[in-house]
């Protein structure tokens, strides 16, 4: 069967790869857990070196979520841990999350991550994966532009706060321009629902409604 790149609510390829803390499989790995896999064009390039020393600094919000890091690039293994020795050599910054080597190519090209004209280099590609191993979230940024880590930990937290509070997260959460850090009601399914939820929550509209968490 034709094995295609995974869209958003789909399972997260089965994958075996070798990583910077050895042989891995995933999703089984973080069975549990979620996990931000990314992958950054190169090793030993500046971007990418401001976005690791980012996403490690990030790490502990990271781990409060139950979210682990996993990076990826089709550099050599070795080529990896020379990098992550010079980061932590040179900038003090110890990078204590995974990074797959793909030198294959095979989980760039099962995951979308080779694009036209970005050569043989993955473009920086993010996969938000929740605990039951289903995609949630997929960002794609091109080779010169570095990703705000700030926006992928806010990704998470609200991600996690829809599942469990059953409600929406509004733009820009928890700073929405219009209601602040509350959240936004489902829909309701019929006229009565709609009626009622006028009296139960603050709306703009029977079809706008919102609560604190």
């Amino acid at each position: 069967m034709e094995k295609k790149m995974p869209l958003i609510g789909d399972p997260f390829p089965q994958l075996e790869v070798q990583t910077t803390h050895g042989k891995m499989r995933l999703p089984g790995q973080y069975a549990g857990k979620w996990f931000v896999f990314f992958s950054h064009p190169a090793d030993f390039t500046p971007v990418c070196t401001t976005e690791f020393v980012a996403f490690q600094k990030r790490y502990p919000q990271f781990r409060e979520l139950n979210c682990q890091l996993i990076g990826l690039s089709m550099d050599q293994i070795f080529s990896h841990m020379k990098w992550t020795e010079w980061i932590n050599t040179e900038l003090q910054v110890e990078i204590e999350f995974p990074i797959v080597a793909d030198h294959n190519g095979d989980v760039a090209n099962l995951l979308g991550l080779l694009h036209p004209r970005a050569g043989s280099n993955t473009v920086r590609a993010v996969f938000i994966v929740d605990g039951r191993g289903i995609v949630r979230a997929i960002l794609y940024y091109p080779q010169e532009l570095g990703r705000n880590m700030d926006e992928i930990v806010r990704m998470v937290k609200c991600l996690q706060l829809a599942d469990n509070n059953k409600v929406a997260m509004p733009a820009g959460w928890p700073d929405n321009e219009l209601i602040a850090d509350q959240v936004i009601i489902p829909p309701p399914t019929d006229e009565k629902a709609a009626k009622e939820r006028k009296q139960n929550y603050d709306c703009f509209d029977w079809w706008f409604c919102y609560r604190k968490l």
